[in-house]
């Protein structure tokens, strides 16, 4: 069975500047999230993005064609209110960043590792106050609890928008370092993605490509960059 959408029932698709942020209207109605509260947006750069997605929509209202607006939503009606469990739950990474274990097993892929990793860690000690330990193996490492707190704290001071963007950047790679340094322009979303990626490209290298392994980085990178989008137009003007 073919799942339902709704129909387009608009014609014209506008913006609206309110006291309290944007809102892209339909027809004149101001759009609302699925839970019936106000889609407001905090920039105009960003309304403009949500607008062109409802703008271009066809026959047919598909929510997958509309990454921005899926967005907007989750930071309104998920993210705000639960904005302390949202936030400790991404610096929960910095226990088990990615960047912190390398292959014990593979000596080639360990010092790629180290090389592509180890400048990421050192600007996370540099530019954020924070340097996690490395290690080699799946064994668990404790790392250094100021240092935990001292990332939990650049997430704390974000706000929903911001923590929606990083939301994807940290769990989709499974590193709080590359969430992190993808929003303060240290890297993009793409070079996040395949640093993310080493062991697994390593492991094509050798033993050749799978294409479902394939189309599903793609759709990570592809959400990767959505995120990175909602930063910096969420950030804009």
């Amino acid at each position: 069975m073919s799942e339902w959408k709704p129909k387009r029932f608009w014609t014209r698709t506008g913006l609206e500047r309110t006291p309290e942020g944007w809102r892209v209207a339909l027809d004149g109605k101001p759009v609302n999230t699925p839970g019936k509260l106000p889609l407001i947006l905090p920039t105009e750069g960003l309304a403009q993005a949500v607008a062109a997605e409802w703008d271009t929509v066809g026959e047919l209202i598909d929510p997958g064609a509309m990454p921005l607006t899926r967005a907007a939503n989750s930071a309104i009606e998920k993210v705000a209110p639960q904005f302390p469990a949202v936030a400790a739950l991404l610096a929960e990474y910095g226990g088990t960043d990615l960047l912190s274990y390398r292959d014990d097993r593979q000596e080639a892929l360990a010092l790629e590792q180290a090389a592509e990793w180890d400048p990421l860690l050192d600007w996370a000690a540099e530019e954020l106050g924070a340097r996690l330990i490395v290690t080699r193996g799946v064994m668990p490492v404790v790392q250094d609890e100021a240092a935990l707190r001292t990332l939990a704290a650049h997430v704390a001071a974000l706000d929903p928008w911001g923590l929606t963007a990083l939301h994807d950047l940290v769990t989709l790679p499974g590193s709080l370092i590359l969430g992190l340094a993808t929003v303060r322009g240290r890297i993009d979303a793409d070079e996040a993605h395949r640093l993310a990626r080493l062991d697994e490209d390593f492991q094509s290298r050798l033993w050749g490509h799978d294409d479902e392994a394939d189309a599903a980085a793609d759709a990570r990178r592809a959400a990767m960059r959505v995120a990175e989008r909602l930063w910096r137009l969420s950030r804009a003007g």
